[in-house]
């Protein structure tokens, strides 16, 4: 038995819980937010072409093909385009990059569960906000002294969404500190925060391909802003991993991102099938917020979240549900297919009827 009092050096944190990756067939997973149709069919043909020789070599530490794509659609310099495997290590190398200071970085009460670990990883200081009671954010709680903001816009897991109006009421009130605003959702009816760059260097909008471009199983992520800090996140990126991203990836996240025609279809589909949703969901007895996402955060007048969670899940439906305070009696439901989401609303008539 060793003597040696290594564990007492150890980082501890509590991690990080994804939601769960059901295996088998029959199964209607609703509870990741992953998009439920194919990427862009350019995709499947840059796999099926793709020289896997290629392998043997290091990939553009630059992703010049990805950032490049990225900077056509989105009509900005490349020199203002950060990417990284998925969104979370995006945020997570910006929490590194410009949560640096002794003062506490703010995010809501009810937001995204990945912020808290990031700042206990990082030793980063920070305060939670409440939302009021519609799940909104209440812009002054944002006008204090503080080391830097970051939140959603949709929310998650609410799917709230926020004005442009009033995020740049934020922006303005904080030209001390970097403020964040992660975009993952913002593609199903939402208006991006990205025109304000051109406006304030202190701000960062963080988008995703995992959501409205279907591609979460390639873990593509960006971040937009003023050059300097794309600069800044790059220097510490590079004193990390030169080669964070792999080169089949680049490929295949620069032909998602070049057909905008898929792009609108499928995610004028998923909204359509929300707002749907929406009004079978009040049909069977829920309650819910406005999602402007591709899931609705929604509870039940009579039944708990708990119960219907688990019973759904006898059939084989998965969801999302967090025992934790205000969100406890709430369920995150992806959206689906037309069908996938039609067999939820059977499930649910037969539990809620129970």
């Amino acid at each position: 038995m060793s003597n040696n009092n290594w564990e007492s050096f150890v980082r501890r944190v509590e991690p990080y819980v994804p939601g769960e990756q059901p295996t088998g067939t029959d199964v209607i997973k609703l509870n990741t937010n992953e998009n439920p149709y194919p990427p862009a069919p350019a995709v499947r043909k840059t796999l099926d072409d793709f020289n896997c020789g290629r392998m043997r070599l290091y990939p553009d530490p630059d992703s010049s093909v990805l950032v490049n794509a990225i900077a056509e659609y989105y009509n900005i310099s490349p020199s203002r385009i950060f990417v990284g495997v998925g969104s979370d290590d995006v945020i997570s190398m910006a929490f590194l990059t410009f949560f640096c200071s002794d003062k506490p970085v703010i995010f809501p009460d009810v937001t995204y569960s990945f912020y808290d670990v990031w700042a206990d990883v990082y030793r980063i200081p920070y305060q939670v906000k409440p939302l009021r009671e519609d799940f909104t954010i209440d812009p002054e709680d944002y006008k204090c002294e503080n080391g830097g903001i970051i939140f959603p816009n949709p929310n998650a897991p609410t799917g709230v969404l926020e004005s442009v109006e009033m995020i740049e009421d934020i922006v303005k009130a904080n030209s001390d500190s970097v403020v964040m605003i992660d975009e993952a959702y913002i593609d199903f009816g939402g208006e991006s925060c990205l025109p304000l760059i051109d406006k304030y260097d202190n701000l960062l909008v963080i988008q995703t391909f995992s959501k409205s471009r279907s591609m979460a199983g390639m873990r593509i992520g960006f971040a937009m802003g003023n050059e300097n800090l794309i600069k800044y996140m790059n220097d510490v990126k590079f004193s990390v991993n030169s080669y964070t991203m792999n080169h089949l990836t680049q490929l295949c996240g620069a032909e998602a991102m070049k057909d905008k025609a898929y792009f609108r279809e499928t995610t004028d589909r998923i909204i359509a099938t929300r707002e749907r949703s929406k009004k079978r969901l009040g049909e069977l007895g829920f309650t819910f917020t406005d999602s402007k996402s591709n899931f609705i955060f929604a509870s039940h007048k009579k039944k708990t979240a708990s119960e219907i969670f688990n019973k759904l899940k006898e059939r084989k439906i998965f969801v999302r549900y967090w025992n934790k305070p205000i969100i406890g009696n709430h369920l995150r439901i992806s959206i689906g297919t037309d069908d996938e989401m039609d067999r939820l609303f059977a499930a649910l008539e037969e539990i809620v009827n129970e």
